[in-house]
């Protein structure tokens, strides 16, 4: 073996070192007996993956520290499926395992692992954020797209951003608890067995009324209402890029085509009735 290739196959066992520390700990933290299970069997094959490159190195190496706090804190606060998802991302490219196939007996076993068993053992986590996802967008495109709409005819219409943020967060509010009322009703009647009508509820208010505190802040905390709704506009944008990055992690789907869909969505909506907005105020007279 050559010294890079030695170099490149040292890289990739620690690699191995630091997605068995991740899912050793993961697994020690984790409630759901199933959830449990699946982290200790992709463990095992980490630290399987570990000990082969090392039969060929001859040289033990530890994890990569920061990856390790990195993924640990990704997966509390984002769920396991988006940590370990994040994981194999970073842990390395298949060209890597696929440079040393040659070179190292076995390696070819461990790409299949890499790609399909371990893919497919992530999809057997069992997580309520991940059944309950279309409630989360329900939520979440209903605020954005209702909520930015709503402040920017506001904002033409009123011109003072105390009074619009007062009026976007009760309009808000309101439209929460509607919307979480419609998707209990909605889900009750589909006689889903997988999905609890009240955590779809919660789950589609909790997503508004997080989207209407973060749409609204903007006129709390600037006087001036134009300077406002930008800030607003540009934290939308930044919600919807956020989201649609996590759901293309825990889904495997394309990020571009579907955070365009969003973003033209709501901009759009946000366009028009700031148009609306500068008619009534023009032609109607009417002011706060």
């Amino acid at each position: 073996m050559t010294k890079e290739s030695r170099r490149a196959l040292l890289q990739l066992q620690r690699g191995e070192m630091t997605g068995y520390v991740v899912y050793n700990r993961l697994a020690g933290m984790e409630k759901n007996e199933k959830n449990r299970a699946v982290l200790k069997e992709i463990a095992g094959e980490e630290l399987a993956h570990y000990q082969l490159f090392v039969g060929h190195t001859g040289e033990d190496v530890g994890a990569n520290r920061i990856t390790v706090w990195v993924m640990l804190f990704l997966s509390r606060l984002f769920g396991l499926t988006f940590g370990m998802k994040m994981l194999e991302r970073v842990e390395s490219r298949r060209e890597d395992y696929e440079a040393l196939v040659e070179e190292v007996p076995g390696m070819r076993q461990v790409i299949e692992d890499e790609e399909e068993h371990e893919q497919i053992l992530i999809g057997l986590i069992d997580e309520d954020r991940l059944s309950y996802m279309s409630s989360v967008v329900l939520g979440l495109n209903d605020a954005l797209v209702e909520l930015t709409g709503a402040l920017a005819g506001f904002t033409l219409s009123i011109q003072n951003a105390r009074t619009i943020a007062l009026m976007g967060f009760i309009t808000g509010i309101s439209a929460s608890f509607s919307m979480a009322a419609s998707e209990y009703l909605s889900t009750r009647s589909e006689e889903n067995l997988d999905v609890d009508p009240k955590k779809a509820a919660i789950y589609t208010g909790i997503a508004y009324v997080g989207t209407v505190i973060l749409l609204v802040l903007p006129f709390f905390l600037f006087d001036s209402y134009l300077l406002a709704m930008l800030v607003t506009l540009m934290l939308g944008i930044a919600e919807i890029a956020f989201f649609n990055y996590y759901v293309s992690v825990v889904k495997d789907e394309k990020f571009g085509a579907r955070f365009l869909e969003m973003a033209s969505i709501s901009i759009g909506v946000a366009v028009i009735s700031f148009i609306i907005g500068f008619l009534v105020k023009r032609y109607m007279g009417f002011e706060l």
